[in-house]
């Protein structure tokens, strides 16, 4: 069943979908924290693992992040890695008072840069008890380096430099400037290569677009972005458990595996064969091997007293 909420995350009020099992088993349950990839909203990646949790045993919950989706937040757009941490742990402080949860059995899942930002969340939020990520990646790491780790430095300078300007043309009230994510065709999405061809298809075809997904973020985002990083203290949280799911196709797979290794024990690498990073979004050859290895490691992270 799924169920319209709103809670609040650092003064505003943030827009979420609660999922939960439609059995007649009684007690409260184990719930999870379900991030969207950067841009997406909860109707796409976060809502379909939602559902699937749900129909798992899980309580489940997808929410849009500040400043976009349906959520508060000006300007729109704007993705500001400390706020979306917080609003992780906003998402926990809401399950932890439902009655339909065990506030000792709570998860997190992360989904692309979501799976930085919920590493970031439960390094200092105790009450975080498992920590998951499909095709996660840390959005600092992406910016500097590229989704494959390639990207000269120069390009990040040179988004810097535009941020700068942006932000004095915001001072002298020119309004919000803002870069697109998306090239405007298929010819010029596959022409960037594969990455760029799959995060077109799915945002801007009718294979997963949504109107209330970000086409575009602020350049003010930008110097926000740089200097994030999501593994930073990722070693802090252990002793609770750990897992990476990724595709064994996917370009960005490096940024999990610096993850992995900053990571201590508990931890687990799951690789789902053959996908790329944006399959494990909505693909069911791909993600029912992700949802059924969740399950085992939700069950197993999150038991019963």
């Amino acid at each position: 069943m799924k169920t319209d909420v709103r809670f609040d995350s650092a003064g505003l009020k943030l827009a979420g979908h609660l999922y939960t099992p439609e059995d007649n088993a009684s007690g409260p349950r184990p719930a999870i924290v379900v991030g969207h990839p950067g841009s997406g909203v909860k109707e796409q990646s976060s809502g379909l693992y939602a559902r699937q949790l749900a129909g798992l045993g899980f309580v489940a919950l997808a929410f849009d992040a500040a400043y976009q989706g349906e959520s508060e937040g000006e300007p729109r757009g704007l993705e500001d890695p400390a706020h979306r941490v917080e609003d992780v742990k906003a998402a926990v402080s809401f399950l932890s008072v439902h009655p339909a949860v065990d506030p000792n059995r709570i998860g997190a899942l992360g989904i692309c840069a979501s799976g930085g930002y919920v590493i970031s969340a439960a390094a200092t939020d105790q009450r975080i008890k498992a920590v998951a990520t499909v095709s996660g990646v840390d959005i600092g790491r992406h910016f500097r380096h590229g989704s494959d780790g390639t990207q000269p430095s120069a390009v990040m300078q040179s988004m810097l430099d535009a941020a700068a300007a942006a932000r004095t043309a915001e001072a002298r009230d020119d309004g919000v400037g803002r870069f697109p994510l998306f090239p405007e065709t298929e010819e010029e999405a596959r022409a960037r290569g594969a990455y760029a061809f799959e995060g077109y298809e799915y945002y801007c075809t009718p294979r997963a677009q949504h109107p209330r997904s970000a086409k575009a973020l602020t350049w003010n985002s930008v110097d926000r972005i740089a200097s994030f990083d999501a593994f930073r203290f990722i070693h802090m949280i252990a002793p609770r458990p750990l897992l990476l799911i990724v595709g064994t196709e996917a370009v960005t797979s490096w940024m999990a595996r610096e993850a992995f290794i900053a990571a201590l024990e508990p931890k687990e690498w799951f690789g789902v064969e053959g996908a790329s990073h944006n399959d494990l979004y909505d693909k069911d050859a791909f993600v029912i091997p992700a949802t059924s290895k969740l399950k085992e490691f939700f069950d197993a992270s999150l038991p019963s007293a």
